[in-house]
């Protein structure tokens, strides 16, 4: 067992080197030989160590010899870098589409990629949001799923669910099964989307992932290729407000200056704005036109307006009124209009 025990030996120097040295943190060869005697109870000199780390630096480990009075070794270059691991960290806390479970399994083995004492300096730094997260544990075998029928070329079905104001899932269409060709998964609003071509509407459509269940692939190809080879989920994303679907048409805004950042950030660099006097722009995008888009005008104030086309603008107007209308119900439900008549008549 000892001998078998020796013939891992260069693995343990390894994996202790990356486990427990960064450049800030070394490692002196009677160092890892007294490591490997307390932990895998493995006799060594410091001479076969120095074999072992030229082997493995030969092998291509990246381990860095420091000479001088504080001599030793650490591993160089990892995967990742901490900030990388906090970005990628970050994105799996805010995912709505990844489960509570799920995003602790991953932000585990993410923080697995450096060695303990980064790992201790990245723990203290991770923030735990108190944020919505999905309930549906199969999101990762529904993802996974999606990318083997789109690489083989086939059509999926599934059940689509949605929440009650009991706070749980119901299936839509009474349980019908959807039959769409997959063409994409695209993030958006941290939720995950399938991108697909319906033959009932001759449309492409999109799907909240962790809404669909049940999912199964068909053995019939793809359908829609001369739709999906159009589709630009750059430009998708720029034009679709909260992924809600709607008439696609190019609308000029004319907008206070204060908001060309809010303009550029939305839909783009490349967008073109054209002077409207001193204190304004005018410039023509593409939306999807939706609640959701008319949702986004109202929430930047009186600061942007629809310009054209004019019906878009009179349907905005239309919208606006709605609204209003159901304050002035809620204002009747609650009383308030009739205290305010009657101390104004007092």
């Amino acid at each position: 067992m000892a001998v078998q025990r020796q013939k891992l030996r260069m693995l343990f120097i390894y994996s202790i080197l990356r486990e427990m040295t960064d450049e800030d943190h070394i490692l002196s060869a009677s160092e890892l030989g007294n490591i490997l005697k307390g932990r895998y109870n493995i006799e060594t000199d410091r001479r076969s160590i120095y074999g072992d780390i030229d082997t493995l630096r030969e092998w291509g480990a990246d381990i860095v010899i420091r000479k001088g009075r504080d001599h030793g070794y650490f591993i160089g270059e990892r995967e990742f870098e901490i900030p990388e691991l906090r970005m990628l960290v970050d994105a799996v806390q805010v995912s709505k589409s990844i489960t509570e479970k799920k995003s602790g399994e991953l932000i585990e083995k993410l923080i697995g990629f450096v060695g303990e004492p980064q790992r201790k300096l990245l723990e203290k730094q991770i923030i735990l949001y108190n944020r919505p997260k999905a309930k549906n544990e199969t999101v990762f075998y529904v993802t996974d799923a999606i990318h083997s029928a789109i690489y083989e070329n086939r059509q999926i079905t599934f059940q689509y669910v949605e929440w009650t104001v009991r706070k749980e899932y119901r299936f839509r269409r009474n349980g019908a099964r959807y039959r769409v060709s997959p063409w994409a998964l695209i993030w958006d609003d941290e939720n995950y989307y399938l991108i697909a071509y319906e033959k009932e509407s001759d449309m492409m459509r999109h799907y909240r992932v962790d809404k669909m269940m049940n999912l199964e692939i068909e053995p019939e190809p793809r359908e829609g290729k001369n739709l999906a080879k159009d589709f630009d989920p750059a430009v998708f994303e720029k034009k679709t407000f909260g992924m809600f679907s709607g008439e696609d048409v190019r609308v000029t805004l004319i907008c206070d200056n204060r908001f060309a950042g809010v303009i550029i950030d939305r839909f783009g660099i490349d967008s073109i704005l054209i002077p409207a006097g001193a204190d304004r722009f005018t410039v023509m995008v593409p939306v999807t036109v939706s609640p959701q888009f008319f949702g986004w005008l109202t929430a930047l104030g009186s600061g942007i307006q629809i310009l054209r086309p004019e019906r878009i603008r009179r349907a905005y107007l239309e919208y606006l009124g709605q609204v209003a209308e159901r304050y002035d119900a809620v204002l009747e439900i609650s009383g308030e209009r009739t205290r305010k008549k009657e101390g104004a008549e007092s």
